[in-house]
């Protein structure tokens, strides 16, 4: 991040050393420009399912690769912009998916598939959500029998490496995981117009969100009341990757 003469380790989140989240990344006007570019496609460009709707851009994902189709140049302008500033990638982002979350829309959580380079980076606009990341069984499991064969009970520091954590991700952010939040953790947005904020890694960065925050409690009890995120508006993310296996033919041995 050349500009404001910070490093992108400056921008590490949370207890895994695998986590950057980038406040501003673009600006208002870049913002209006993307959504004004995702909103003006044919219907037929978008995927509806059960909890949201969605753009396919880059061609198809396959076990095997991706079967290409070029991206447009208003998706290259910020997919290259996102390579040169982070150096994350080896090569040219090549694909990318937007996903149209209303307020109480969210994703099941989740892996990345194989296919893809082990770094997602994702850019939301218009509206604030909170994605939560969980450890996979696999690792929990593994960190047991550790334990176990160490003769050692579970304690604060083991539960520690695999506890549950959240990042909120505030309109023209880019957050970017890799290493062992992409590969030992599963991440999700929960299907509510009211998202908790009390495992938010950044929320100390933070701390003018009066407007999207209130406190809230499901029985009325006050000691239990917790600040949350209440989502009032569509949000839009971009979710950029590297699918390094490229296929001209899927289904040519």
């Amino acid at each position: 991040m050349e500009e404001d003469g910070r490093r992108l380790e400056d921008y590490a989140v949370g207890s895994l050393p695998a986590l950057v989240y980038i406040p501003d990344f673009i600006s208002e006007s870049e913002q209006s420009e993307l959504l004004h570019h995702i909103y003006e496609v044919s219907a037929t460009r978008w995927k509806s399912l059960k909890n949201r709707r969605l753009q396919n851009w880059g061609g198809v994902v396959h076990e095997k690769g991706l079967l290409p189709q070029a991206l447009p140049p208003w998706l290259t302008k910020i997919t290259q912009r996102i390579c040169e500033k982070t150096l994350l990638f080896p090569s040219a982002i090549n694909h990318v998916l937007i996903n149209e979350y209303l307020p109480d829309q969210g994703i099941m959580p989740h892996q990345d598939g194989p296919a893809y380079f082990p770094v997602a980076s994702i850019l939301s606009l218009q509206a604030p959500v909170v994605i939560d990341f969980t450890p996979h069984t696999r690792l929990i499991e593994s960190l047991s029998e550790g334990q176990i064969s160490m003769g050692q009970a579970s304690g604060v520091e083991n539960d520690l490496l695999y506890d549950n954590f959240s990042l909120l991700l505030m309109p023209r952010s880019l957050f970017i995981f890799k290493d062992q939040a992409y590969s030992d953790y599963l991440h999700g947005i929960k299907d509510s117009g009211v998202h908790s904020l009390q495992k938010v890694a950044n929320i100390s960065h933070y701390v003018n969100l009066d407007e999207r925050k209130e406190s809230h409690s499901s029985n009325g009890n006050d000691s239990e009341r917790k600040d949350c995120l209440i989502r009032t508006s569509t949000r839009v993310s971009l979710t950029c990757r590297l699918v390094p296996k490229i296929h001209k033919n899927l289904f040519k041995f």
